[in-house]
């Protein structure tokens, strides 16, 4: 619930990717306990695709996408956005140094989904599905140690299938057909290691299970971060 009881609107931080922008924007918008559009949440879009790939400048030196990040948070705030929500996981590394050039609040996609998995799935081993920045840096590993959560990552084949459905597959716009069985290759086998349910931990893989349907047991990030954003907005969910 807002503060005091006020409505307060939403700044979604996007264009890493924009279909992962247009998934969080529409989980919104159907999870919202609405009865007409007057009923609905002020949301501010920036769909911002100049901002460098934030893997790419993790790992490899790539352009530092902070710059373009912060220009994107000025032209929220100044729309009118209450509060921010980045529906890009990776881009969470980054999040420390945002928050300290915001003078409004962001809300974690990690801890959205760290707290859901303590409800959901207590004692049971999570496999954590993101880009190799993600894994990398260990923002969902912190995440869910935290809430002493046990976990397991994806090996070097396994991470290797999972940039191809990111990257070569929703990403590029490619259809199910092509990234398909690579992404449930990379489920069965970490269902085979020992995984009890899998953290779609980057914000394209929901949108790839949508199309894959996977018969195994999902936590969804961006489903979780929009749960949060309608209760911080002072909203109920459907």
């Amino acid at each position: 619930m807002s503060e005091n009881g006020k409505k307060k609107s939403i700044g979604i931080l996007g264009g890493m990717g924009p279909l992962a922008t247009a998934d969080l924007f529409r989980r919104i918008v159907e999870l919202t306990d609405a009865k007409s559009d007057n009923d609905h949440i002020r949301i501010f879009i920036d769909n911002n695709t100049r901002i460098p790939d934030r893997t790419a400048a993790i790992l490899s030196g790539g352009e530092d996408p902070l710059p373009h990040m912060t220009e994107s948070l000025q032209k929220l705030v100044l729309a009118g956005a209450d509060f921010i929500v980045m529906p890009c996981n990776t881009a969470h590394f980054f999040l420390p140094r945002l928050k300290a050039k915001s003078p409004v609040p962001f809300l974690s996609i990690l801890d959205a989904t760290a707290e859901a998995a303590s409800r959901r799935f207590p004692g049971q081993t999570a496999a954590i599905l993101a880009t190799r920045g993600t894994i990398r840096t260990g923002l969902y590993q912190d995440a869910l140690e935290e809430r002493h959560l046990p976990y397991m990552i994806p090996d070097d084949a396994e991470q290797e299938a999972l940039m191809q459905v990111i990257y070569d597959g929703v990403k590029a716009g490619n259809s199910p057909e092509i990234y398909g069985e690579g992404f449930s290759r990379v489920l069965s086998s970490m269902r085979e290691r020992g995984a009890d349910y899998f953290i779609l931990g980057c914000t394209e893989l929901p949108v790839a299970a949508q199309a894959v349907r996977p018969d195994v047991p999902l936590l969804d990030p961006t489903e979780e971060l929009a749960k949060a954003a309608i209760r911080y907005a002072g909203y109920s969910i459907r």
